[in-house]
Order: C-alpha cells, then structure tokens, then sequence
C-alpha cells in the first residue's frame, strides 16, 4: 500500500507548482514549441512520469502500471468510439448518402453561418447529449467539411459550440457524478447549474457566427440567431429545473434545430455567406424518401444509442443480470487498491481502484458498431466487404490520432494515481474567501488533465464539497462551478484537440487547432469565474 503525497515539498504551492509542470510542458509545446500531437503528448508522459516518481515519490511499478491502465483507456473506450465514429460516416459516404445529406442541409439554406448553426451547435449538442466521448465532434465536424468548411475551422468551431452542451454529456453523466460525489440529488445540482449555463448556451450561437463571419454576420442572421438561442435556451432551462440533468441537452437541441428548420423556410438573410474559394455549387434536388434514407445511419445511431442508455438495457450487465459475463473488469497489478487517498481529497482514507473495464456489448462504440452493420445491411450499393474495406481505411489513418489520445490518457491516469491533481487542487483551495473565484479554475484543470468533466467532478467533486463547508460558501455552487469550468476545458483538452483533428484528417496539425481555440476557452472560463464569485457573495 502507497498513500498518496500531496505536499512533498513542505510548501503547499511549491508542490502544487511541481504537480503542474507536466499540464505547463503541454500547453508550450503546443503553442510555443508548436509540436506534433502525438510528440507533444509523449513527452508531456516522460514528464508526468519523473515528476511522479522523483517528486512525488510513487514506486515505478505503481506509475507504469497507471500508465497502462490510462493507455489502455485510450484505447478502450475512446479509441474504440472515434473508430467506430469515423467508419459510420466513411460508410456514409460510400453509399452516396452523405451526398444527399449535403443536399439537404444546403436545401434549408446555403448559407454557411445559418449551417453551422443547425450542424455545428444544434446537431453537435444533440450527439453530445446523447452519446458524448467524442462522437458529436468526430460526426459534426466532418459534416461541415463536407459542406464546405474548411478542415480546422471546422473542428475548432465544434469544439468552441460544446461549450453549451459539454455538461449534460452522455445523458446528463457529469451532473449526476458531481451530485453524488457532493451528496445531493443530480436535480439539485442541475438546478444550481442553471443559474449559469443556460446563458453561456445562449451567447456560443453568437460567438460561433462571430467567429465566423464577426458582427457583420450576427447582424444579418440576427432573427435566425434569436430563434436558435432562444429556443435551445428556454429547453434547456426548463429541463435543467424541473426534469433533471438526463434530457438537458437532447430535447434542447432537438427543438433548436426544428425551430430554426421550420424558421428558414419562412426567412433567408439578403446575403449569402460563403468561405472564400467554396462558392456554392448548384442544389441538387432530391425527394423526401430519399433524404429520409440518407439520414438513416444517424436515425439508426441515435436509437441504438438510445436503447443503450435505457435503465433496463443496463440494468443486462449489472450483477445478476443477463449479459454480466461479457463485461471483463481486470484489476491492475500493482495500483488497484494499492495507492490510498487521504482527507481531505476523500472523506477519510480510502485505497483507489485500478480496473480496466472492457465492456464488450454495454460500450458506446458497440452501440456505433451496430449503427454501422445496420446501416450496411439496408444499403443497396454496399456489402459487408465494401464495409470492411472502409474499416480498414478508417484504421490506416487514425492508428496515429488514437496513439496520441492513448498518450494522454497515460499522462492522465499517472496524475491522478501520483496525486498530482490533488496537489493543485488543494492549493487552490487555500484561497479562502476567493476560492469561488478559483473554483471553475480547478474543474478546468481537472479537464484538461482528464478530458472528461466526469472524471473531473469524480476527483474533485469532494474536495469543492469540503472547501464550500469551510468558507461558509454553498457546496452546490461550487461542484456546479466545477462542472461549468471544466465545460470550458473541453474545448482545448488534449483528447478533444486530437479526435477533432483525426475526425478532419488534420493529424499532425493539433497545435494550429489548439491555439485557434484557447482564446475562447479562457474567455469563457473568465466569465464563469467571475459569475461564480458574485453568485457566492448573493448567496
């Protein structure tokens, strides 16, 4: 048994400051040193591991073995859903049909900002809601390149439009953790959230067209806008206040982009908007059935996952239940329940699990897998060879991209196992009366290290419990500020940036894609601050 050192230094601050050179070593060679991905990532590893070992004094054996444990993660289920992910929509285009989804969309309006506003806000918070790790970046973003957008600009601006939708991932999981880990109910803290979140949803429609075509093109989409925000908007309160966290994101983004479906058939701006040099081709004309079959394979993915998410369907893989056997839980040699957290990052002293989780039929990315065979099956002009075929292109190119994320989730796994997070963590918390201000601060480094606002709310769900109880501030607010911060890390963390870069075939390029959206994550990372700290003095 190794427990956990969270302050090697004697210094609070000084340790803290040690446990961020790994989260500091990525974001320079990403953006001053403008490294590859998969470089940039191994190194930040390298660090992460003599950090862990010489500061943090963890036994190697334990390190490798979080190290494994997280490359395996990457693996199984990231790689695994981004694979998966990118083969339906290779599939798609194979058949032709993503030719007449293009149509389709090009057909409620030609303009680029209005399609944005359908696919890159509505659609991605629709995808995010429901299936979450990857999948509503991976899918949204080569939409819009098939429309025109160009490559990086695409994926940047789907990862700038999760900010509205980043929370109630994967059917409302990151607000149901954080509510246990805070000893509340998932409504509750659904309730706190909606003192922020619903406004930040309704500016990143805005910010999307800004980004695009500035206040020239939210000036003239400016009825289409309003329609789009205010609708997600209004759900998405309404839900977050009377339902609960589970369809937040679903129904909102489902009405938006009805609402704005139906309002463009009324109203279209006087211009145009295209990207430079994507001039817009002739509309082809095609009869609603064959829309309707062109959008298939996401009809079929979105009931799939639906059935995947349903109660009884889990309640197959429980213990007792029918399907138990095919998930595989591997208990990690030399880390699981072998490194012990302390107070105050657990309630009292508690050794951690270290289990891979290979759930075989319960994953996402089987549910994507089914998607896919579905689709093969109903299509006319494609067989199950053509579909392998796809599949092993799908596998050439991003065999690179997953080795990136695999990296990182090694990078991760050690901080979190080493107690480097935890170290940063209560240095923070020893901000006293302007911890609420730090508060979101925390749940985005929790992000960036992790890549989940899950696993975030998981490591630092207790310790913003603790902390709010100390200084007299709710512990409600604070879990919620957590959560909405580490939203906003969503945008820029290594395993967003490298599956938005592999779903566009931009490997390589991931440090031109991060520092085109750091800026926005910072921003928005700002105004949560800044709001937490009023909401704390109100309250």
């Amino acid at each position: 048994m190794w427990q956990q050192v969270y302050d090697p230094f004697g210094n609070e601050y000084i340790s803290a400051f040690v446990a961020i050179l790994p989260i500091l070593f990525f974001l320079l060679a990403l953006t001053v040193f403008k490294m590859k991905g998969i470089l940039a990532a191994f190194l930040t590893l390298a660090v992460s591991f003599l950090v862990s070992v010489f500061c943090f004094h963890m036994p190697v054996a334990k390190a490798v073995s979080a190290v494994f444990l997280g490359i395996a993660n990457g693996l199984w289920p990231i790689g695994y859903i981004v694979l998966m992910a990118v083969w339906l929509y290779k599939i798609s285009v194979k058949t032709g049909k993503f030719k007449v989804i293009r149509a389709s969309i090009a057909g409620i309006s030609s303009d680029q900002r209005l399609q944005l506003l359908l696919i890159g806000f509505s659609f991605n918070a629709f995808l995010e809601g429901a299936a979450g790790f990857g999948v509503p970046i991976a899918i949204s973003a080569v939409l819009l390149v098939e429309l025109g957008f160009k490559p990086l600009k695409a994926a940047s601006l789907c990862l700038i439009a999760n900010a509205a939708s980043g929370a109630f991932g994967a059917i409302g999981i990151p607000v149901i953790t954080g509510a246990q880990m805070g000893d509340m109910t998932p409504l509750e803290l659904s309730r706190t959230l909606a003192l922020t979140l619903p406004a930040i949803a309704f500016f990143v429609p805005f910010l999307l067209v800004f980004i695009l075509d500035g206040f020239k093109g939210i000036k003239e989409t400016l009825p289409a806008l309003l329609v789009v925000s205010g609708s997600y908007t209004a759900v998405q309160t309404f839900t977050m206040l009377v339902l609960g966290p589970e369809l937040a994101n679903i129904l909102a983004a489902l009405i938006s982009m009805g609402a704005l479906a139906l309002f463009l058939r009324k109203w279209q701006p006087r211009r145009i908007y295209r990207e430079v040099g994507n001039e817009q081709e002739p509309a082809l004309k095609y009869g609603a059935l064959e829309v309707v079959k062109a959008w298939s394979p996401f009809y079929i993915l979105t009931g799939v996952i639906a059935l995947w998410s349903l109660p009884a369907f889990k309640g197959l893989f429980q213990d007792g239940g029918l399907l138990k056997q095919t998930t595989l839980l591997i208990k990690m040699p030399f880390l699981h329940q072998e490194v012990l957290k302390t107070p105050p990052i657990s309630p009292q002293a508690a050794p951690l699990d270290a289990v891979l989780k290979l759930d075989l039929i319960s994953a996402t990315g089987t549910a994507i897998l089914l998607a896919v065979v579905i689709t093969i099956l109903l299509s006319r002009n494609i067989d199950i060879r053509g579909g392998l075929s796809c599949l092993k292109d799908t596998s050439r190119e991003l065999w690179l991209p997953i080795l990136t994320i695999c990296f990182v989730m090694g990078f991760a796994n050690l901080a979190n196992y080493a107690g480097l997070s935890s170290s940063i963590g209560l240095a923070l918390a020893k901000a006293g009366g302007v911890f609420p201000f730090l508060s979101p601060v925390l749940g985005w480094i929790g992000v960036f290290i992790t890549g989940s606002v899950v696993s975030n709310n998981a490591l630092f769900g207790h310790l913003q419990a603790v902390t709010g109880a100390q200084i007299g501030t709710s512990s409600a607010l604070l879990i919620a500020a957590n959560t909405a911060g580490g939203v906003m890390a969503k945008l820029i963390s290594p395993q967003s940036i490298a599956i938005a870069a592999a779903a566009v075939q931009q490997t390589g390029r991931e440090s031109k894609l991060f520092s085109q959206t750091v800026k926005y994550s910072l921003v928005l990372l700002l105004i949560i601050c800044i709001w937490t700290l009023v909401l704390s003095n109100l309250g």
